[in-house]
């Protein structure tokens, strides 16, 4: 069975109640957590991401009134206001609960529960959890949108930012192009935020890392009974979507045979859950994205031409850092002022030689990397000086102490084999190499 990732907590001072409840739950989701002592509970949700607690009404023997519970909701609501807060009550505390629903419960169980009843309640209060973050996420989309330093002195990137400004305002199709760490993400944000779809869901889906078996079921959703696990109605990320953005990451990693899938959804605009006959309308934009060279993919029967030339309505090119050479100052700056203010340290300073050596460094990572080169520097830098922490131009195992061939021919092989990620058949492909022959060199210099 395929639990639901959402993370529970109960808190009860009796031992067989915390077993029960957990036994039954951890069924159903992903983690659940146990605490006997409520005292314990500020502590741990200020430490940790739960989305639903089971809290008991009493805890101090002599006590059975119900006021325990009530002051440790009123706690907690304190904390994180919109937390849903399930009270399990005895039979004579039901008016008690009653009362407490008008003050922010979100339900009460009474003991001894009926199973399904206790997975009902929590499983609804995850849901309800799930939307007010979501709501909250989309309320805050402009602020988050103003974290990026999306000014830029580039003319390359100038060029970029005209596309986005004529494009954001339709609802034509874009594919975003670059290496990794060019910031394909943080554009497709902002195609949305100067879309008329600015106040709806942006939803970004990582194609690069979902499993096929769930890539339907996480993208469409499905009908409870569709499959062995399919408990109840589930929503996928894209009906989820509806009226907002779509960005879909990572297109260049989606297997052929799903390709015709995404296809079909992109130019009918019709959904469908997993097990259902119902085809819903669909209303959204879609962003893709990917540092794979597409052309070349259709070229090797590895991409669809059709699903291709759907997805490239418009397509963006984003420069790489060392072609944007004039942002390097302004980006580090704005990375440094981030991590100077986030760890203390308030006089920290680039001067003129630390931005020479930025500008110098070839950043394979792109602003990623930088990002990463400057929160490493500011950390590990004392109060007043600024100590820059520059990457080395090339991992040890790739540094070239000599001119020696098989030296050579071992990093150009480690090489190839971290640009694919370990996929053997890319990086033999990329050597001109057979896959046989790539793994006979792996095995001589026992990579």
């Amino acid at each position: 069975m395929r639990k639901k990732e959402a993370h529970i907590l109960i808190v009860d001072d009796d031992e067989d109640i915390l077993f029960s409840a957990r036994v039954w739950l951890k069924k159903f989701f992903t983690e659940v957590s146990c605490l006997s002592q409520p005292k314990n509970i500020l502590k741990f949700l200020s430490e940790q991401q739960v989305d639903a607690v089971l809290l008991d009404m009493n805890f101090r023997k002599g006590f059975e009134n119900g006021q325990d519970g009530l002051y440790w909701m009123q706690e907690i609501k304190t904390l994180e206001p919109q937390l849903p807060i399930i009270l399990m009550t005895a039979y004579g505390e039901v008016e008690l609960a009653v009362e407490a629903l008008k003050n922010g419960a979100s339900d009460f169980i009474l003991k001894p529960w009926n199973n399904e009843k206790l997975y009902a309640s929590v499983n609804l209060a995850v849901d309800i959890s799930r939307k007010n973050k979501k709501l909250n996420q989309w309320e805050n989309i402009s602020i988050k949108t103003n974290q990026y330093q999306l000014e830029t002195q580039s003319p390359a990137m100038q060029e970029v930012m005209d596309q986005i400004a004529r494009v954001s305002a339709t609802d034509a199709n874009v594919l975003l192009l670059g290496e990794n760490g060019t910031g394909k993400y943080v554009l497709a944000e902002h195609i949305h935020e100067l879309s008329e779809r600015k106040n709806q869901p942006f939803v970004h889906i990582d194609l690069g890392s979902l499993s096929e078996n769930l890539f339907e079921s996480e993208l469409f959703g499905y009908k409870k009974g569709a499959f062995t696990d399919a408990h109840q109605d589930y929503a996928g990320k894209i009906e989820n979507a509806e009226n907002g953005t779509v960005f879909l990451d990572e297109i260049g990693n989606l297997p052929l045979h799903l390709q015709t899938k995404l296809l079909s959804l992109i130019q009918n605009r019709k959904l469908s859950r997993i097990g259902e006959s119902k085809e819903r309308m669909l209303d959204v934009r879609f962003i893709f994205a990917t540092n794979e060279n597409l052309k070349k993919a259709v070229a090797e029967n590895r991409f669809r031409k059709d699903l291709y030339y759907r997805i490239n309505t418009v397509e963006l090119n984003i420069p790489s850092l060392r072609e944007r050479i004039e942002d390097i100052s302004t980006l580090a700056d704005y990375f440094l002022e981030k991590y100077k203010q986030k760890y203390h340290k308030p006089d920290l300073a680039l001067n003129e030689n630390l931005i020479s050596e930025l500008i110098h460094y070839s950043w394979p990572g792109n602003i990623r990397e930088l990002d990463h080169c400057i929160e490493r520097s500011v950390i590990l830098s004392n109060e007043k000086n600024l100590k820059l922490l520059m990457p080395q131009d090339e991992e040890s195992e790739n540094t070239i102490v000599n001119l020696n061939i098989e030296e050579m021919e071992e990093i150009l092989i480690k090489k190839a084999l971290k640009k694919h990620r370990g996929n053997i058949s890319l990086a033999a492909e990329d050597l001109g190499l057979s896959r046989a022959a790539l793994y006979r060199r792996m095995e001589k210099f026992e990579l």
